[in-house]
């Protein structure tokens, strides 16, 4: 009798720890924009990229083999974490830092958002599906509310083709890798292990472009490098990503459509941290986006159920 009382006010439970998880998640995920254009005031991309990887490469493993005593990757991982951290550490991460340098904070985290979109398609190509016409579409709805949104940031400077170029770039890296990562038979191999020694190597990556770029002059350790580097570290690249993958657990799909609230909170706080616009435009670009979102992963959710 008292279990049975008890099964409501668990499952209430449960319930509030999946919304506060998703909501915290997808605050920190688009916060990463806003946090990298804070860093960029005081050093170059790839100085903040290596010290925020340095950051969170150390203490996931710190946690990964000190604390909970996990292995250390086997020969041919070590080849499979080094092509996942190129992807998606190098190029992805590489890139969009470079990215947001031309574009605003707002239109990265719209931009982060379409990546269920490019997943879906470069899936179809790399595995030989069959691409259908609402994944043609789902991208075409996300492209018009792209270029919607960074339309009036194109006329007053803070967004650039050349930008936003690249940080599509940066999305179809972060797609490759996910489907790689995806795709490899980890044997057991702990997540925090996985994602602790990809960022480091990915780091190790980028030291040959940041010893050729690297001005001393441009860069200040003050107060906002340590700000934007400590948040991206922690609370990005090891918070937002245990939430998600805590998310991603219970059900994979209903977690990413947390992924809805990303440009929504990205435009927010870019406004009311970094002074960024916020326009019709804006509300009609996270409108097309969302709709786009919504027809690629209700795809994905009929796939599922099959």
């Amino acid at each position: 009798m008292v279990k049975e009382k008890l099964l409501p006010i668990t499952a209430k439970i449960k319930e509030f720890k999946i919304i506060f998880a998703g909501i915290l998640f997808a605050f920190l995920w688009a916060s990463a924009s806003t946090a990298t254009k804070i860093g960029l005031h005081a050093a170059q991309p790839f100085v903040i990229s290596i010290f925020r990887f340095v950051i969170a490469g150390s203490i996931m493993l710190f946690i990964s083999h000190i604390l909970m005593a996990k292995r250390l990757p086997q020969k041919k991982e070590w080849i499979q974490i080094s092509i996942y951290g190129l992807f998606n550490i190098t190029f992805y991460l590489g890139l969009y830092v470079v990215a947001m340098q031309k574009v605003s904070a707002g239109l990265g985290s719209l931009a982060v958002a379409t990546n269920p979109v490019f997943i879906v398609l470069i899936s179809a190509i790399w595995l030989s599906h069959k691409i259908k016409i609402k994944n043609i579409l789902s991208l075409f709805l996300c492209f018009i509310g792209v270029f919607l949104a960074a339309y009036p940031l194109l006329q007053s400077s803070f967004a650039t083709p050349g930008g936003i170029l690249i940080l599509v770039a940066s999305m179809i890296a972060y797609s490759l890798g996910t489907i790689y990562y995806s795709k490899q038979n980890w044997n057991g191999l702990h997540i925090l292990t996985i994602n602790g020694w990809q960022t480091i190597i990915g780091a190790v990556f980028l030291i040959p472009v940041l010893w050729i770029t690297y001005r001393s002059d441009q860069n200040v350790f003050n107060s906002d490098f340590w700000f934007s580097t400590s948040w991206l570290a922690i609370a990005v690249s090891i918070g937002a990503v245990q939430f998600w993958l805590y998310l991603l657990k219970i059900n994979p799909i209903k977690a990413s459509y947390w992924l809805f609230l990303c440009p929504i909170f990205g435009f927010l706080i870019a406004y009311f941290m970094v002074n960024e616009p916020l326009t019709l435009y804006t509300l009609f670009g996270v409108i097309f986006v969302i709709i786009g979102l919504y027809t690629s992963l209700s795809i994905d959710r009929k796939k599922t159920h099959k």
